[in-house]
Formats: C-alpha cells, sequence, structure tokens
C-alpha cells in the first residue's frame, strides 16, 4: 500500500490593496499519476478575463481597501477615547512599525485593512438599518405626548415593535451569513434564520464563528504589546520629564531636564521600533545598536525623526483648553492621521539601516545628524511650554503622546 500525499500548504496574502484581484495566468493542478509519489502537473489555462471584468475587480478591490483603511482608523479612534483601549491601539501602532522594520515595506504595516472593512461595513449598514426605526420612535414618541391612550399611538407603538424585532432579526441572519454589507442587503434574511435554526446546529456554528473572529484579532497580543511598549517608553522620558517640569523653579535643573530629553528623543521612537520588531522588552536597553542602523542610514532615519516629531507638536494646541468628553473620539482619530504615518516611516528607517553592511559616508552620517537638532529642539521647547499652556500644568509633560498612549487627556465627566 502506497504512503498518502503530504498535505497541502498554502500561504495567505492579508491586506494587500489588489490580493483578491484574479489574473489570465494559467491554473498549474497536479493530477495524480497511477503512482501518488509522482503527481504529473497539468497546464489547464483559465477562460481570459475582459478589460471590463479586470477593471471592476480592481476598482472593488481599491474601493474596499481604502474603506477598510477609513474603519480602521475610526476604530482605533473609539479604542483611543477609552482607558484599556488605549493600550490596544497603542499596540497596534507598535505592531504597525514593527513589521515594516521587518520587512521594509510600507505596506505591511497597514494591519487588519481587509477585516476592518468587513467591520466596518457590517457597522455601516447596521446603521442604516437602525435609521427608519429612529424616525418611527420619534412618532410614536409625538403621538404619546399628543394622546397617551390613544388609538393612533398604540399604532404607531405596534409597528415600531414589529419593525424593531423584524430588523434584530433580519441583522442576527446578516451577521450569521457573513455580515458583509451584501448580507445585510438580503430581502430574505428572515426565512433563511428562521429555516436554518430548525435544521440545526445554529447554535454551534455561531459560536465557532464568534471564536474564531475573536482570535483573529489578537487583542491580548496587541494588549500586552502596548502595556510593555509603554513602560518602556516611560522608563526612558520618566526623569528628564521629572527634571524639565522643574525648570520654573530652579533652571539649571530645567536645562539638565531639556538637553536629556532632547538626547532621549533621538533614540526613543526607533527603540519602540527595535522592540515591536523583535518582541523583546530588553530592546529599549539596545541603544548601541540603534547608534549602528543610524550609521547605515541616516538620511531616512532623520526624515522619519523629523515626521515623529513634527507631527506630534500641533497636538499639544489641544491641551489648552479642556477637552470635553463628547470629543475625545475626534481628539484620538486626529491623533492617529499624525502619529501613523511617523510610525511607518521609523520601521522604514530602521529596516533601512539594518539591511546595509557599511556604514554611510562620514559626511552623511553628520548630515543627518544636524538635520535632526531643529526638529529636536522646537519639540523640546514646545513639551517645556506645555506645561504653562496646557490646563493641567506639570502633569501635561508626562502625556506624551508621542511615544506614549494615544489620547493621553484628560475629559470633563
Amino acid at each position: 500500500m502506497s504512503a498518502p500525499l503530504p498535505p497541502v500548504v498554502a500561504d495567505l496574502v492579508e491586506d494587500e490593496p489588489f490580493a483578491d484581484l484574479v489574473t489570465d495566468a494559467p491554473k498549474i493542478i497536479a493530477v495524480a499519476s497511477p503512482r501518488p509519489r509522482n503527481p504529473i502537473p497539468v497546464v489547464m489555462p483559465l477562460t481570459p478575463r475582459s478589460t471590463f471584468a479586470r477593471a471592476s475587480a480592481f476598482v472593488r478591490s481599491v474601493t474596499e481597501w481604502c474603506f477598510g483603511l477609513a474603519a480602521l482608523f475610526v476604530g482605533l479612534a473609539v479604542l483611543a477615547a477609552v482607558p484599556v483601549g488605549q493600550f490596544l491601539a497603542f499596540g497596534y501602532l507598535l505592531e504597525s512599525g514593527g513589521r515594516v522594520a521587518r520587512t521594509g515595506r510600507l505596506r505591511d504595516g497597514f494591519i487588519g485593512i481587509r477585516t476592518a472593512a468587513k467591520f466596518g461595513g457590517g457597522a455601516l449598514a447596521g446603521f442604516l438599518l437602525w435609521l427608519p426605526l429612529y424616525f418611527l420612535s420619534i412618532q410614536a414618541q409625538a403621538a404619546r405626548i399628543i394622546d397617551p391612550h390613544g388609538r393612533i399611538a398604540r399604532q404607531w407603538e405596534f409597528w415600531l415593535s414589529l419593525l424593531a424585532t423584524l430588523a434584530a432579526l433580519h441583522a442576527c441572519a446578516a451577521v450569521l451569513r457573513g455580515g458583509r454589507v451584501r448580507d445585510f442587503c438580503r430581502p430574505l434574511n428572515v426565512p433563511w434564520l428562521v429555516a436554518r435554526a430548525y435544521r440545526g446546529g445554529l447554535f454551534i456554528e455561531a459560536r465557532d464563528r464568534l471564536w474564531n473572529t475573536v482570535v483573529g484579532l489578537r487583542l491580548p497580543y496587541y494588549f500586552w504589546l502596548g502595556v510593555r511598549g509603554f513602560v518602556g517608553a516611560f522608563l526612558w522620558l520618566a526623569v528628564p520629564l521629572l527634571l524639565l517640569g522643574q525648570g520654573h523653579r530652579a533652571p539649571l535643573v530645567g536645562i539638565i531636564g531639556g538637553l536629556m530629553l532632547a538626547g532621549v528623543v533621538l533614540y526613543v521612537p526607533f527603540l519602540q521600533v527595535r522592540f515591536a520588531r523583535d518582541n523583546r522588552l530588553r530592546a529599549y536597553r539596545e541603544f548601541k545598536q540603534v547608534r549602528a542602523a543610524f550609521r547605515r542610514a541616516p538620511l531616512a532615519f532623520a526624515l522619519a525623526l523629523w515626521v515623529h516629531l513634527l507631527f506630534a507638536i500641533p497636538l499639544y494646541v489641544l491641551k489648552i483648553e479642556l477637552i470635553p468628553r463628547d470629543l475625545v473620539f475626534l481628539e484620538g482619530l486626529m491623533f492617529l492621521l499624525f502619529i501613523f504615518p511617523a510610525r511607518l516611516l521609523g520601521g522604514w528607517a530602521y529596516a533601512r539601516g539594518t539591511r546595509r553592511a557599511v556604514p554611510r559616508a562620514w559626511a552623511l552620517r553628520w548630515m543627518g545628524r544636524v538635520a535632526v537638532v531643529p526638529i529636536v529642539a522646537a519639540y523640546v521647547i514646545v513639551v517645556f511650554l506645555s506645561q504653562h499652556l496646557g490646563w493641567q500644568g506639570i502633569a501635561s509633560l508626562y502625556e506624551q503622546h508621542a511615544f506614549l498612549l494615544p489620547v493621553p487627556f484628560v475629559t470633563s465627566g
């Protein structure tokens, strides 16, 4: 009896903008011969797709990717407004930079775009499904105010209850069928749900799908990465910020703190990239390796640091006034729009520095060092002034949104 064929392992390509486009390349299918150990490859050409079909697939793929990117930023902004969710958002930013540092490709930092598009589409469809119920509830409430026990009020309440029940069943069936926008657009979701429940096994299938979805999000990994990334960066920043906060009482101490902070911000963004790339908290101590990578890509490091600090400076304007709780979501969205590109560039610069074997020329290294002096000085000055302009005073110094949690803002009740 001959041995069985080895299993086939397929590599999954995640979040490529055009990963789902089907090309016209011939398809190779292995057809087993009488001896299973020697499969005969047979080339079976696919039917050529028309130009219109390829263009339509391209537009759908790009549209889905762009929508997923927007949904991802909205979701991260919502997480950034929640105390525990802040570590999840911070962990995602660190992982994005770490992946770019591993591969050197900026597109690898866009993690979970297709998954975000699926969740965002389901949320948008659910919102549109809720709108008619909202307007019906307004009419029912108005009728109840005019005549609380009248026939018109009872009719509005009856139809509102009936449509709310049907909408809930329709949404549940759409989620069980995949949760995509087209699943919400199916008109016969309720009959399908009844028939599927009658056949049995619906609860087990729903439980398994929910478990696989939650596990695929890797929430514990991002949370733990965010917590450790926060601790490592805070240990670097704590002493300089403490000394800088005493500058209004002891100017010499403040100057020493400012100089220490200027030296720290040169390393912390790239230490975070190295930490996320290797997933080791000890990477925060390996500043010599960061210096070695800088010598091999000085201009790339200078560009990444410029973007990181320059994009962080405008966010300090938000500390001048107390931010209402209802606007925290918008603050988180603004933070992500500014800091996410900086994280990607930091990973890209570090990847360039680790791939080269020899340092760059002496002149290029000094060009990179001199280029970062203005932006580092400007950042230290802005951080020092934030304690006098911000409503929190000295406490605002420790809200380093460029290196720590996404939205370190205290909101009103």
